[in-house]
């Protein structure tokens, strides 16, 4: 039966929106109250300059759940793919690039052994990644267990890990909390297969190259390889087609979206969560609340600590959730040319991390607050591929670019002009005369990440993705299992199991956990 009272969603990005169409599906009643005027998040298309459209802060798929796809038919709703399983090329300063997939080395001047060592490689970090993703939807095992059922979870992820094998398992064992510098020296000689997987490691988080639990982290980007996924894809029509995708399907399915209704705080009564009220001051009574918010402002901004216990509150405050990342938008009017890339291979996700060495060293200054004189860069030309988003013979350039700190010394203000210039000098030395091709540039810091999408710290995750900061940890122990010591809120976003990237397994987890299917 639906009930008198709804549940609310708070945020209508893709985890919140996967969790209202399952809640709905399962006939909730569901309200998604969004303070922006649209729905998507972080993970939205936005016009940065007259005519030119860009995936704003995410551009691109790599762990979107092919189950979720499915279930909530969102093909159907739009969702399609200009490009699927894009290869990497890794840019060279000093001639021939080298182009990669997930599989084998495609071209490029690398030795036949590093060759040979590449494919090896990928075999077994792709069988190693494929245990992390048959986690990404299941609820995490309990770290206390009351019953022998409690058990039946651990000993799922027990099972996965025992069915590597002796010798695969120890190697496991072996290279997970470890440095993903070191790992691609062991396995490599080549500097720019060791810099092309050092960047795939460290990308949107708060590590560099020779950081522990980096190899974790270089894993979790290769965790697709669960459900046969074999690379990045770019959406057509920008990422924000996926979430517009989910919203329709919610919609579908009964629930309500409400645009331009930011929530001031979630109502606690008798220690259970009773609803939220939003910032003109209506209150929505709700029989339960799902946040799709980071931690940090959903316990201690909508909740607040008076609500929580002591050590619980001091657990969020101390989660790890500083960004480190930001995003570069080129409105060009012509099509870059990157030095020693082939023109088929002009459309495919572009990298500037020549060496393992130069990622570590890029990360150097973030670690006293400042900005990377020499940063390592995931590019994309949408438009090589998908026309939509500019004018006709005219394209977009999109770049991740590590290491730009959300609390850099002095502030943003004064540092963004000088990054900026410093990033298009860096482009120019790999794409020479590409500095006249641009009529307009946008330059999105993690503060500015921070305030207009409303993610505390600026992180794309949510919380820092690390071993001690993931499964049953994810965010924090008391609230690993999508449920938090307020009873009837549930924690449904980046921040909670499996973690960032554009999955959509928290939003469906929640669900389950908010209705009862998962003990």
């Amino acid at each position: 039966m639906t009930e008198a009272r709804p549940t609310v969603v708070i945020g209508a990005g893709h985890n919140g929106l996967v969790a209202a169409a399952y809640l709905a599906r399962a006939g909730r009643r569901v309200v998604v109250v969004e303070a922006a005027g649209h729905v998507g998040g972080a993970a939205v298309t936005r016009e940065f300059a007259p005519h030119f459209r860009v995936s704003a802060v995410a551009h691109l798929t790599h762990l979107l759940d092919p189950v979720i796809v499915r279930e909530l038919a969102l093909e159907r709703h739009g969702l399609a793919f200009a490009r699927e399983s894009l290869r990497t090329v890794a840019l060279n300063p000093d001639g021939e690039a080298v182009v990669l997939d997930q599989r084998a080395v495609v071209a490029g001047p690398v030795a036949e052994p590093d060759r040979a060592a590449y494919a090896e490689f990928m075999v077994r970090m792709r069988r190693f990644a494929a245990v992390l993703g048959r986690q990404h939807r299941r609820v995490p095992p309990r770290l206390a267990w009351e019953r022998w059922t409690d058990a039946l979870p651990a000993a799922a992820v027990g099972l996965d890990l025992r069915r590597l094998g002796r010798e695969e398992l120890r190697e496991f064992l072996r290279i997970v909390t470890m440095a993903i510098y070191d790992v691609a020296d062991e396995a490599f000689e080549s500097p720019i297969l060791k810099g092309a997987v050092s960047l795939d490691a460290v990308l949107g988080t708060r590590l560099g190259a020779r950081s522990g639990n980096s190899v974790f982290t270089y894993l979790h980007r290769l965790s697709g390889a669960a459900w046969g996924l074999g690379g990045p894809s770019l959406p057509r029509g920008g990422v924000g087609s996926v979430t517009d995708a989910l919203a329709a399907a919610s919609r579908l399915a009964g629930a309500e979206i409400r645009l331009a209704s930011p929530v001031e705080a979630v109502l606690v009564r008798s220690g259970r969560a009773a609803g939220v009220r939003l910032a003109g001051g209506e209150v929505i009574e709700a029989a339960a609340v799902l946040s799709s918010a980071d931690p940090h402002t959903t316990l201690l901004g909508l909740v607040g600590a008076r609500h929580l216990e002591a050590e619980f509150a001091q657990r969020i405050h101390h989660l790890r959730a500083t960004g480190t990342a930001a995003k570069l938008h080129l409105a060009l009017r012509a099509p870059p040319a990157f030095r020693g890339v082939a023109a088929e291979h002009a459309g495919e996700r572009l990298l500037i991390s020549p060496s393992a060495t130069y990622a570590d060293e890029a990360f150097n200054p973030a670690k006293y607050r400042q900005w990377s004189e020499h940063p390592v860069l995931e590019i994309t030309v949408p438009t090589m591929h998908d026309a939509t988003l500019a004018p006709p013979g005219q394209h977009v350039l999109s770049a991740v670019v590590q290491y730009a700190p959300y609390d850099i010394a002095g502030g943003w203000d004064a540092a963004r002009a000088p990054f900026e210039a410093r990033l298009l000098a860096l482009l120019e030395q790999y794409a020479p005369g590409i500095g006249g091709q641009v009529i307009a540039a946008q330059l999105l810091t993690p503060a500015d990440i921070a305030r207009d999408y409303r993610i505390a710290g600026g992180h794309w995750h949510h919380a820092e993705l690390a071993i001690d900061q993931a499964l049953m940890l994810r965010p924090v122990p008391g609230a690993a299992r999508y449920a938090t010591p307020i009873d009837g809120l549930y924690l449904c976003g980046a921040g909670s199991h499996p973690g960032g990237g554009l999955i959509g397994a928290a939003g469906r987890n929640a669900a389950r956990v908010a209705l009862g299917e998962e003990p």
